[in-house]
């Protein structure tokens, strides 16, 4: 999966392409938590306009920046999941847990 950040004082949106599964989900979240790291910021965007397919490893990466985020006192949001990442988010109920766009 590769990943495309935007970084604006305390906001951090990252741009996520390709297929989110359990192969690539444990690179992805040491990814996603070297990115935070690097910019501390109160505000987490992960954009998912680029994932093509998604399956439930795909909520332990959000529900892990989630957890990271609310560590620092910020919020993460999700942006533009196409159909099939939209269905197994809102089938975990994450809209209850993070802002879904």
């Amino acid at each position: 999966m590769k990943l495309q950040t935007k970084r604006e004082e305390r906001s951090l949106e990252i741009l996520l392409i390709g297929e989110l599964d359990h192969h690539g989900a444990k690179g992805l979240m040491q990814r996603l938590d070297q990115e935070i790291e690097a910019d501390l910021p109160l505000q987490l965007t992960l954009d998912f306009g680029g994932v093509s397919f998604m399956d439930s490893s795909g909520i332990a990466v959000v529900m892990r920046c989630r957890q990271r985020m609310r560590e620092l006192g910020g919020s993460v949001k999700l942006r533009r999941a196409a159909q099939q990442p939209r269905k197994v988010l809102e089938a975990a109920g994450i809209q209850r847990m993070v802002e879904m766009e």
